[in-house]
Protein backbone atom coordinates (compact mmCIF):
# COMPACT_ATOMS: atom_id res chain seq x y z
CA UNK A 1 0.00 0.00 0.00
CA UNK A 2 1.35 3.59 -1.17
CA UNK A 3 2.41 5.51 1.70
CA UNK A 4 1.85 9.19 3.27
CA UNK A 5 5.36 10.18 2.12
CA UNK A 6 4.98 9.05 -1.67
CA UNK A 7 3.62 12.43 -3.39
CA UNK A 8 1.73 11.26 -5.94
CA UNK A 9 -0.29 9.29 -3.88
CA UNK A 10 -0.89 11.55 -1.29
CA UNK A 11 -1.78 14.10 -3.72
CA UNK A 12 -4.17 12.23 -5.08
CA UNK A 13 -6.44 11.70 -2.05
CA UNK A 14 -6.10 15.49 -0.89
CA UNK A 15 -8.11 15.65 -4.29
CA UNK A 16 -10.22 12.63 -3.79
CA UNK A 17 -11.00 14.39 -0.23
CA UNK A 18 -11.85 17.84 -2.13
CA UNK A 19 -14.86 16.34 -3.76
CA UNK A 20 -16.29 15.20 -0.75
CA UNK A 21 -19.37 17.42 0.82
CA UNK A 22 -17.23 17.79 4.34
CA UNK A 23 -13.62 17.58 2.96
CA UNK A 24 -11.71 17.90 6.45
CA UNK A 25 -14.17 15.54 8.01
CA UNK A 26 -13.09 13.04 4.90
CA UNK A 27 -9.61 14.06 5.39
CA UNK A 28 -9.55 13.13 8.98
CA UNK A 29 -11.01 9.87 8.55
CA UNK A 30 -8.18 9.23 5.70
CA UNK A 31 -5.58 10.00 7.78
CA UNK A 32 -7.05 7.73 10.68
CA UNK A 33 -7.01 4.57 9.04
CA UNK A 34 -3.61 4.99 8.05
CA UNK A 35 -2.69 5.60 11.21
CA UNK A 36 -4.27 2.80 12.44
CA UNK A 37 -2.71 0.77 9.53
CA UNK A 38 0.61 1.85 10.64
CA UNK A 39 0.08 1.17 14.16
CA UNK A 40 -1.37 -2.72 13.18
CA UNK A 41 1.82 -3.48 11.11
CA UNK A 42 3.84 -2.26 13.99
CA UNK A 43 2.29 -4.75 16.00
CA UNK A 44 2.27 -7.41 13.26
CA UNK A 45 5.68 -6.90 12.91
CA UNK A 46 5.49 -6.77 9.32
CA UNK A 47 3.64 -4.64 5.92
CA UNK A 48 0.04 -6.28 5.09
CA UNK A 49 0.38 -8.99 2.61
CA UNK A 50 3.98 -9.19 3.21
CA UNK A 51 6.14 -12.46 3.98
CA UNK A 52 8.42 -12.77 6.29
CA UNK A 53 9.84 -14.96 9.26
CA UNK A 54 9.70 -12.17 11.84
CA UNK A 55 6.15 -11.12 11.95
CA UNK A 56 4.17 -11.32 15.08
CA UNK A 57 0.74 -12.24 13.68
CA UNK A 58 -1.30 -11.78 11.16
CA UNK A 59 -3.60 -9.13 9.53
CA UNK A 60 -7.77 -11.01 9.40
CA UNK A 61 -9.85 -8.40 7.83
CA UNK A 62 -11.24 -5.36 9.27
CA UNK A 63 -14.05 -4.01 12.08
CA UNK A 64 -16.43 -0.93 12.17
CA UNK A 65 -15.26 1.92 14.78
CA UNK A 66 -16.96 4.83 15.44
CA UNK A 67 -14.71 7.71 16.25
CA UNK A 68 -16.16 11.57 18.04
CA UNK A 69 -14.26 14.31 16.66
CA UNK A 70 -14.97 17.95 16.50
CA UNK A 71 -15.74 17.51 13.12
CA UNK A 72 -18.42 15.01 13.41
CA UNK A 73 -18.52 11.84 13.77
CA UNK A 74 -16.36 8.89 11.27
CA UNK A 75 -16.50 5.58 10.84
CA UNK A 76 -12.83 3.74 10.60
CA UNK A 77 -12.19 0.53 9.18
CA UNK A 78 -9.68 -0.82 11.81
CA UNK A 79 -7.48 -3.77 11.06
CA UNK A 80 -8.57 -6.71 12.88
CA UNK A 81 -5.19 -9.41 13.49
CA UNK A 82 -5.73 -13.05 14.09
CA UNK A 83 -3.90 -13.53 17.39
CA UNK A 84 -4.12 -10.57 20.64
CA UNK A 85 -7.23 -7.39 19.97
CA UNK A 86 -5.96 -4.06 18.29
CA UNK A 87 -7.57 -1.20 19.24
CA UNK A 88 -5.66 2.08 17.54
CA UNK A 89 -4.23 4.65 20.33
CA UNK A 90 -6.49 7.26 19.49
CA UNK A 91 -9.42 6.10 19.22
CA UNK A 92 -11.59 4.99 22.01
CA UNK A 93 -12.97 1.94 22.62
CA UNK A 94 -16.48 0.84 21.38
CA UNK A 95 -18.18 -1.99 19.97
CA UNK A 96 -18.86 -3.01 16.91
CA UNK A 97 -22.59 -3.78 18.56
CA UNK A 98 -23.16 0.35 19.41
CA UNK A 99 -22.55 1.33 15.72
CA UNK A 100 -25.15 -1.04 14.64
CA UNK A 101 -27.51 -0.60 17.58
CA UNK A 102 -27.07 3.17 15.59
CA UNK A 103 -27.36 1.85 12.43
CA UNK A 104 -31.17 0.29 13.74
CA UNK A 105 -32.22 3.92 15.15
CA UNK A 106 -31.27 5.57 11.98
CA UNK A 107 -33.22 3.18 9.73
CA UNK A 108 -36.27 3.39 11.89
CA UNK A 109 -36.17 7.55 11.43
CA UNK A 110 -35.05 7.13 7.52
CA UNK A 111 -37.99 4.74 7.65
CA UNK A 112 -40.89 6.83 9.58
CA UNK A 113 -41.46 4.19 12.23
CA UNK A 114 -39.38 6.50 15.06
CA UNK A 115 -40.82 6.41 18.38
CA UNK A 116 -40.25 8.50 21.62
CA UNK A 117 -38.24 6.04 23.18
CA UNK A 118 -36.06 5.38 19.94
CA UNK A 119 -35.51 9.38 19.64
CA UNK A 120 -34.44 9.26 23.42
CA UNK A 121 -32.18 6.47 22.02
CA UNK A 122 -30.29 8.06 19.53
CA UNK A 123 -29.95 10.44 21.37
CA UNK A 124 -28.60 9.18 24.36
CA UNK A 125 -26.18 7.74 21.97
CA UNK A 126 -24.81 11.40 20.69
CA UNK A 127 -27.25 10.84 17.37
CA UNK A 128 -28.97 13.95 16.47
CA UNK A 129 -28.73 14.70 12.33
CA UNK A 130 -28.71 11.70 10.50
CA UNK A 131 -28.59 11.45 7.05
CA UNK A 132 -29.22 8.96 3.84
CA UNK A 133 -25.29 8.76 3.12
CA UNK A 134 -24.38 8.29 6.69
CA UNK A 135 -26.61 4.90 6.90
CA UNK A 136 -25.08 3.84 3.58
CA UNK A 137 -21.59 4.52 4.86
CA UNK A 138 -22.54 2.39 8.45
CA UNK A 139 -24.09 -0.09 6.65
CA UNK A 140 -22.12 -1.26 3.87
CA UNK A 141 -19.37 -1.90 6.15
CA UNK A 142 -21.36 -3.77 8.76
CA UNK A 143 -23.04 -5.75 5.69
CA UNK A 144 -19.71 -6.83 4.46
CA UNK A 145 -18.77 -8.26 8.23
CA UNK A 146 -22.42 -9.80 8.55
CA UNK A 147 -22.07 -11.79 5.34
CA UNK A 148 -18.82 -12.76 6.09
CA UNK A 149 -19.74 -13.95 8.93
CA UNK A 150 -23.11 -15.89 7.99
CA UNK A 151 -21.20 -17.82 4.79
CA UNK A 152 -17.69 -18.52 6.87
CA UNK A 153 -16.32 -21.79 5.94
CA UNK A 154 -17.00 -24.27 8.34
CA UNK A 155 -14.82 -27.24 10.17
CA UNK A 156 -15.81 -30.44 8.73
CA UNK A 157 -16.51 -32.00 12.08
CA UNK A 158 -18.67 -30.52 15.00
CA UNK A 159 -19.48 -32.79 18.32
CA UNK A 160 -22.13 -31.17 19.67
CA UNK A 161 -24.78 -28.92 17.97
CA UNK A 162 -27.57 -26.56 19.95
CA UNK A 163 -30.62 -25.34 18.27
CA UNK A 164 -33.19 -23.11 18.82
CA UNK A 165 -35.08 -19.90 17.42
CA UNK A 166 -35.48 -16.16 18.50
CA UNK A 167 -38.67 -14.54 17.59
CA UNK A 168 -38.64 -11.10 17.15
CA UNK A 169 -41.40 -8.50 15.69
CA UNK A 170 -40.04 -6.88 12.45
CA UNK A 171 -41.98 -4.49 9.98
CA UNK A 172 -42.80 -6.37 6.70
CA UNK A 173 -44.09 -4.53 3.80
CA UNK A 174 -45.96 -1.80 6.24
CA UNK A 175 -47.06 -4.56 8.66
CA UNK A 176 -45.43 -5.97 11.99
CA UNK A 177 -45.00 -9.62 12.15
CA UNK A 178 -42.99 -12.10 14.77
CA UNK A 179 -39.88 -13.58 12.32
CA UNK A 180 -38.18 -16.31 13.50
CA UNK A 181 -34.21 -16.20 13.95
CA UNK A 182 -33.02 -19.79 13.46
CA UNK A 183 -29.43 -20.23 15.56
CA UNK A 184 -26.98 -22.66 15.81
CA UNK A 185 -24.33 -23.05 18.66
CA UNK A 186 -21.78 -25.61 17.95
CA UNK A 187 -18.28 -26.63 19.47
CA UNK A 188 -15.55 -27.78 17.57
CA UNK A 189 -12.73 -30.08 18.21
CA UNK A 190 -10.94 -27.84 19.69
CA UNK A 191 -13.69 -27.71 22.46
CA UNK A 192 -14.49 -23.56 21.70
CA UNK A 193 -18.08 -22.84 21.28
CA UNK A 194 -19.00 -21.09 17.83
CA UNK A 195 -22.14 -19.89 16.37
CA UNK A 196 -22.70 -21.24 13.00
CA UNK A 197 -26.18 -20.28 11.47
CA UNK A 198 -28.36 -17.03 11.88
CA UNK A 199 -31.26 -17.64 9.42
CA UNK A 200 -34.47 -15.06 9.31
CA UNK A 201 -37.53 -17.62 8.34
CA UNK A 202 -41.32 -16.97 8.37
CA UNK A 203 -41.76 -20.33 9.90
CA UNK A 204 -40.29 -22.65 12.01
CA UNK A 205 -40.46 -26.44 10.00
CA UNK A 206 -38.84 -29.12 9.00
CA UNK A 207 -38.45 -27.58 5.42
CA UNK A 208 -36.70 -23.97 7.11
CA UNK A 209 -34.45 -25.75 9.11
CA UNK A 210 -33.35 -28.54 6.49
CA UNK A 211 -32.39 -25.64 4.76
CA UNK A 212 -30.28 -23.93 7.65
CA UNK A 213 -28.70 -27.72 7.69
CA UNK A 214 -28.24 -28.02 4.15
CA UNK A 215 -26.72 -24.44 4.12
CA UNK A 216 -24.30 -25.73 6.72
CA UNK A 217 -23.43 -29.05 4.63
CA UNK A 218 -22.40 -26.35 1.90
CA UNK A 219 -20.38 -24.12 3.76
CA UNK A 220 -18.05 -27.51 4.86
CA UNK A 221 -19.88 -29.44 7.60
CA UNK A 222 -19.81 -33.17 7.28
CA UNK A 223 -20.20 -34.97 10.58
CA UNK A 224 -22.43 -34.33 13.36
CA UNK A 225 -22.23 -36.60 16.75
CA UNK A 226 -25.32 -35.12 18.64
CA UNK A 227 -28.07 -32.48 17.85
CA UNK A 228 -29.12 -30.53 21.58
CA UNK A 229 -32.79 -28.89 20.58
CA UNK A 230 -36.11 -29.16 22.32
CA UNK A 231 -38.75 -31.17 21.23
CA UNK A 232 -39.59 -29.41 17.68
CA UNK A 233 -40.79 -31.90 15.60
CA UNK A 234 -39.42 -30.06 12.33
CA UNK A 235 -36.21 -29.58 14.01
CA UNK A 236 -35.92 -33.25 14.67
CA UNK A 237 -36.84 -34.24 11.42
CA UNK A 238 -34.76 -32.14 9.88
CA UNK A 239 -32.01 -33.06 11.82
CA UNK A 240 -33.37 -37.15 11.03
CA UNK A 241 -33.01 -36.57 7.58
CA UNK A 242 -30.19 -33.70 6.78
CA UNK A 243 -27.09 -34.56 9.68
CA UNK A 244 -27.39 -38.51 9.32
CA UNK A 245 -24.87 -40.13 12.05
CA UNK A 246 -26.40 -37.46 14.90
CA UNK A 247 -28.51 -38.86 17.49
CA UNK A 248 -30.82 -36.23 18.99
CA UNK A 249 -30.76 -34.93 22.60
CA UNK A 250 -34.04 -33.28 24.02
CA UNK A 251 -33.73 -30.69 26.47
CA UNK A 252 -34.07 -32.33 29.86
CA UNK A 253 -34.79 -28.62 30.90
CA UNK A 254 -37.66 -28.26 28.27
CA UNK A 255 -38.84 -32.03 29.16
CA UNK A 256 -39.12 -31.44 33.06
CA UNK A 257 -41.22 -27.93 32.24
CA UNK A 258 -43.52 -29.94 30.25
CA UNK A 259 -44.13 -32.38 32.60
CA UNK A 260 -44.75 -30.22 35.98
CA UNK A 261 -47.39 -28.19 33.80
CA UNK A 262 -49.61 -30.98 34.01
CA UNK A 263 -48.93 -30.86 37.97
CA UNK A 264 -51.00 -29.32 40.64
CA UNK A 265 -48.85 -26.64 42.16
CA UNK A 266 -49.80 -28.35 45.91
CA UNK A 267 -47.58 -31.51 44.91
CA UNK A 268 -44.61 -29.47 42.28
CA UNK A 269 -42.31 -29.31 44.80
CA UNK A 270 -41.92 -33.14 46.16
CA UNK A 271 -42.64 -33.93 42.66
CA UNK A 272 -40.26 -31.83 40.71
CA UNK A 273 -37.54 -32.72 43.46
CA UNK A 274 -37.77 -36.90 42.33
CA UNK A 275 -37.98 -35.93 38.72
CA UNK A 276 -35.04 -34.24 38.78
CA UNK A 277 -33.10 -38.00 40.43
CA UNK A 278 -33.58 -39.39 36.87
CA UNK A 279 -30.82 -37.27 34.81
CA UNK A 280 -28.34 -36.94 37.68
CA UNK A 281 -27.44 -40.43 37.46
CA UNK A 282 -23.83 -42.07 36.71
CA UNK A 283 -24.92 -43.87 33.89
CA UNK A 284 -28.17 -44.68 31.47
CA UNK A 285 -29.50 -47.56 32.98
CA UNK A 286 -29.44 -46.16 36.17
CA UNK A 287 -31.35 -43.26 34.86
CA UNK A 288 -33.86 -45.46 33.18
CA UNK A 289 -34.15 -47.58 36.56
CA UNK A 290 -34.89 -44.40 38.04
CA UNK A 291 -37.47 -43.19 35.86
CA UNK A 292 -39.26 -46.35 36.05
CA UNK A 293 -39.83 -46.13 39.50
CA UNK A 294 -40.93 -42.62 39.40
CA UNK A 295 -43.39 -43.10 36.73
CA UNK A 296 -44.98 -46.88 38.50
CA UNK A 297 -44.99 -44.64 41.75
CA UNK A 298 -47.21 -41.13 39.89
CA UNK A 299 -48.99 -43.01 37.01
CA UNK A 300 -52.18 -43.27 38.91
CA UNK A 301 -51.81 -39.66 40.19
CA UNK A 302 -50.72 -37.90 37.30
CA UNK A 303 -51.27 -40.23 34.25
CA UNK A 304 -50.47 -37.35 31.45
CA UNK A 305 -47.42 -36.24 32.86
CA UNK A 306 -46.35 -39.40 32.77
CA UNK A 307 -47.13 -39.69 29.65
CA UNK A 308 -45.15 -36.72 28.75
CA UNK A 309 -42.07 -38.95 30.68
CA UNK A 310 -42.48 -42.08 29.21
CA UNK A 311 -42.53 -40.05 25.66
CA UNK A 312 -39.62 -38.05 26.33
CA UNK A 313 -37.42 -40.42 28.07
CA UNK A 314 -35.59 -41.79 25.94
CA UNK A 315 -34.13 -38.84 23.69
CA UNK A 316 -33.44 -36.80 26.93
CA UNK A 317 -30.81 -39.51 28.09
CA UNK A 318 -28.70 -39.74 24.68
CA UNK A 319 -25.97 -37.09 26.66
CA UNK A 320 -25.13 -40.45 28.71
CA UNK A 321 -23.42 -41.64 25.44
CA UNK A 322 -21.06 -38.89 25.66
CA UNK A 323 -19.47 -40.01 29.83
CA UNK A 324 -16.42 -37.71 29.21
CA UNK A 325 -18.31 -34.85 28.46
CA UNK A 326 -20.00 -32.75 31.39
CA UNK A 327 -23.50 -33.99 31.49
CA UNK A 328 -24.23 -30.45 32.32
CA UNK A 329 -23.65 -28.90 29.54
CA UNK A 330 -24.76 -31.17 26.92
CA UNK A 331 -27.80 -32.39 28.15
CA UNK A 332 -29.92 -29.46 27.84
CA UNK A 333 -30.67 -26.26 26.02
CA UNK A 334 -29.44 -23.87 28.56
CA UNK A 335 -26.51 -22.45 27.14
CA UNK A 336 -28.23 -21.03 23.87
CA UNK A 337 -31.00 -19.79 26.14
CA UNK A 338 -28.29 -17.99 28.21
CA UNK A 339 -27.09 -16.43 24.80
CA UNK A 340 -30.75 -15.87 23.73
CA UNK A 341 -31.72 -13.61 26.94
CA UNK A 342 -28.79 -11.57 26.32
CA UNK A 343 -29.75 -11.22 22.70
CA UNK A 344 -33.09 -10.44 24.23
CA UNK A 345 -32.08 -7.72 26.60
CA UNK A 346 -30.27 -5.90 23.91
CA UNK A 347 -32.95 -6.00 21.18
CA UNK A 348 -35.80 -5.05 24.01
CA UNK A 349 -34.46 -1.31 23.55
CA UNK A 350 -35.17 -1.22 20.13
CA UNK A 351 -39.09 -2.67 20.06
CA UNK A 352 -39.75 -3.10 16.53
CA UNK A 353 -37.15 -3.49 13.91
CA UNK A 354 -37.42 -1.58 10.60
CA UNK A 355 -36.80 -4.62 8.76
CA UNK A 356 -35.56 -7.73 8.42
CA UNK A 357 -31.84 -6.97 7.35
CA UNK A 358 -31.37 -4.42 9.98
CA UNK A 359 -32.16 -7.51 13.18
CA UNK A 360 -29.77 -9.46 11.62
CA UNK A 361 -27.00 -6.58 11.23
CA UNK A 362 -27.92 -6.50 14.70
CA UNK A 363 -27.45 -9.68 16.25
CA UNK A 364 -25.05 -10.76 13.92
CA UNK A 365 -22.81 -8.06 15.38
CA UNK A 366 -23.51 -8.95 18.78
CA UNK A 367 -22.59 -12.55 17.94
CA UNK A 368 -19.45 -11.77 16.41
CA UNK A 369 -18.17 -10.30 18.94
CA UNK A 370 -19.04 -12.74 20.98
CA UNK A 371 -16.99 -15.56 18.60
CA UNK A 372 -14.41 -13.60 18.94
CA UNK A 373 -14.16 -13.34 23.10
CA UNK A 374 -14.53 -17.29 23.12
CA UNK A 375 -11.41 -18.02 20.89
CA UNK A 376 -9.35 -16.20 23.78
CA UNK A 377 -11.36 -18.06 26.45
CA UNK A 378 -10.55 -21.81 27.61
CA UNK A 379 -12.29 -24.75 26.24
CA UNK A 380 -15.98 -25.04 26.81
CA UNK A 381 -15.85 -28.63 26.47
CA UNK A 382 -12.58 -30.34 27.33
CA UNK A 383 -10.74 -31.09 24.40
CA UNK A 384 -9.09 -34.24 25.73
CA UNK A 385 -12.52 -35.46 26.26
CA UNK A 386 -13.32 -34.94 22.64
CA UNK A 387 -9.80 -36.62 21.54
CA UNK A 388 -11.18 -39.34 23.73
CA UNK A 389 -14.52 -39.92 21.92
CA UNK A 390 -13.38 -39.73 18.83
CA UNK A 391 -10.73 -42.47 19.23
CA UNK A 392 -13.65 -44.54 21.00
CA UNK A 393 -16.23 -43.00 17.88
CA UNK A 394 -13.06 -44.63 15.21
CA UNK A 395 -12.63 -48.00 17.19
CA UNK A 396 -16.66 -48.42 17.05
CA UNK A 397 -16.96 -47.96 13.54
Amino acid sequence: MARLNDSEYFRRMLLTCMTEPDPLLKMLQWVSERLAELEAEQKVGAEKGRHTTQRNTHFSGTRVRRFDTRLGSIYLLIPKLRRGGFIPFFVTERKRSEAALIDVVQEAFINGVSTRKIERLAKSLGVENLSASQVSEINKGLDEQVEAFRSRPLDAEYPILWVDALYEKIRDDGKVISEAILVIYGVNLEGKREILAVEPMYEESEASWGSVFENLKARGLQRVWMVVADAHRGIQAAARRHLLGSCYQRCKVHLMRNILGRVSHRDKKAFSEKLKQIWVQPDRKSAVRTARIFMAEYRQRYPEAIAVLAEGLEDSLQFYAFPEMDPRKISSTNVLERLNKEIRRRSRVVGVFPSEDSYVRLLCCYLIEYTEDWEHEKSYVRKEAIDQLRVRREEAA
